[in-house]
């Protein structure tokens, strides 16, 4: 099979160890090639743009921007371009987030290897790929968005609050969160106290101490 017959793939993600990895294991399929492997939000709509891939991969945290906001964004300007999304983070707290906001699977990291070109064929042929508790959970919630559901406290936080809460658990100052987010320092501050108030912390001190307990938990 030639290689122009081949699907091509698109890698977003700021590990170049992993992107080394994926590629090496998804050009060993005969009908899939990596046309090119991008670490930020505006790289990567740059790249599709140049090489028109198949499929997009593409982590939740990137080096400036959030998974959930470029999966919306090729949403809006790729329609019909199908977003796989592969990541160190807990599916029970992200996959139904990614999936909502236009992605077409959810692999964690730790489970890429044996099934990631499985997945990356499911979805190429209009398939949801996905675990079968995050594909029901998905389901329940469109089908009956009020209904109550089975939740983590973490499940109250919107898309840009745990954004900001997995930061602090990175050990990101208020000034550096605001840099990386392309936000204010005041708006920053806004969004830890939301994220204080929704998980009923009082201090500062335990919101951090539960951020990192929390990335590090998820990131097993």
């Amino acid at each position: 099979m030639t290689t122009e017959r081949r699907k091509k793939i698109l890698i977003v993600d700021d590990h170049p160890i992993f992107c080394l990895g994926m590629s090496e294991l998804i050009n060993k399929a005969e009908d899939l090639v990596v046309c090119g492997s991008e670490d930020t939000h505006k790289k990567a709509i740059r790249a599709i743009k140049e090489l028109q891939p198949d499929l997009v991969i593409a982590d939740i945290s990137l080096k400036e921007s959030s998974g959930i906001d470029l999966i919306q964004d090729i949403g809006s300007r790729f329609q019909g371009l199908p977003v796989l999304v592969v990541s160190m983070y807990d599916e029970s707290l992200y996959a139904e987030r990614a999936l909502l906001a236009g992605a077409r699977g959810y692999l964690m990291k730790q489970e890429a290897i044996p099934v990631a070109v499985e997945a990356i064929h499911q979805v190429l042929d209009g398939k949801l790929y996905a675990s079968e508790k995050v594909k029901e959970k998905v389901f329940q919630r469109l089908m009956s968005p009020n209904a109550p559901v089975d939740t983590s406290p973490l499940d109250q936080l919107t898309g840009r609050e745990l954004e900001v809460f997995r930061y602090i658990g990175e050990g990101m100052s208020t000034r550096e969160i605001a840099s990386r987010m392309k936000l204010s320092i005041k708006t920053i501050g806004t969004y830890r106290e939301r994220i204080k108030e929704k998980l009923n912390l009082k201090h500062y001190t335990e919101l951090v101490k539960v951020a990192v307990y929390w990335l590090q938990k998820t990131s097993k």
